[in-house]
């Protein structure tokens, strides 16, 4: 077996921080809304690897569904690992555990893990395809790597305001000077065959926001990220806009939320990537 690759600095920034404005949208997620193309796949016994666990509740989720297996969680920043822990513990799980890591330089040895998971996670790395290998690396033959990330320019609401054209543009330009690749949901099969995959199911997925609740939520998160998050930092730091600009953006996102007829979508990509 091969060891681990020597670690090194990822070269993109995470764009949206762990401001709560980011943690109310991640919190939200679980298995069945964010890894359901995954699901059918797993057994009670898998050892599962979660890339980029943020605050745990996925995690949570794919260990309740392994009672037999264990899920090892890491994400890059330590501080989030603390909420992760806690979802854990309140659910009373006791087959997960947690640790710092860099995807691209991943702390196991190779054939580790049944399943390898990541969630939001390619968009933000300097380096997909080397993730992906890794991924790809610590993954036992047979085995699964399943990744899944939205498309920036593939999201489309109604009705048309015009200010949320800003914000797409403005996200766009802040992600990509940072690093990422904010519409990787349409370039993940790309990503998977050059870091070798050959055996790859590719599928879509979506999220919906339309009713009054879903409205306020969504349109509420993204108007507080844009004016209090790192998000917001890393666009006045940048030259990309001003706190003039980021509060018309926040604005829009207000009205768009109080639209009766109002509708969001984003798209992700999807795959299964049999090792």
């Amino acid at each position: 077996m091969s060891a681990p690759q020597q670690k090194h600095a990822e070269t993109a920034v995470y764009t949206h921080g762990h401001h709560e404005s980011v943690l109310r949208s991640h919190t939200w997620r679980t298995a069945a809304n964010s890894a359901a193309y995954l699901l059918d796949s797993l057994r009670p016994h898998l050892r599962i690897l979660d890339v980029g666990c943020g605050p745990g509740t996925i995690t949570a989720d794919l260990a309740a569904l392994v009672p037999d297996g264990h899920v090892t969680a890491v994400d890059h920043a330590p501080g989030i690992l603390d909420q992760a822990r806690a979802t854990a513990a309140d659910r009373g799980l006791d087959n997960v555990s947690f640790a710092v890591a860099d995807v691209h330089a991943l702390d196991h040895a190779d054939d580790t893990f049944d399943v390898v998971h990541a969630h939001q996670v390619l968009q933000h790395v300097g380096d997909p395809v080397r993730a992906l290998r890794e991924m790809r690396r610590v993954c036992r033959p047979g085995g699964i790597v399943a990744v899944r990330d939205s498309d920036y320019e593939a999201m489309t609401w109604h009705p048309h305001v015009a200010g949320l054209d800003d914000w797409l543009d403005l996200y766009r330009r802040v992600a990509r000077a940072g690093g990422g690749e904010p519409d990787a949901g349409r370039r993940l099969k790309s990503w998977a065959l050059a870091a070798g995959f050959t055996d790859i199911t590719a599928s879509a997925g979506t999220w919906c926001y339309s009713t009054p609740e879903e409205r306020a939520w969504w349109s509420g998160l993204w108007a507080d990220r844009t004016v209090a998050s790192v998000y917001a930092e890393h666009a006045t730091a940048g030259g990309h806009a001003d706190q003039e600009q980021l509060d018309a953006i926040a604005a829009a996102w207000r009205e768009w939320g109080q639209a009766e007829d109002g509708w969001f979508t984003v798209l992700h990509g999807e795959l299964l990537c049999r090792v």
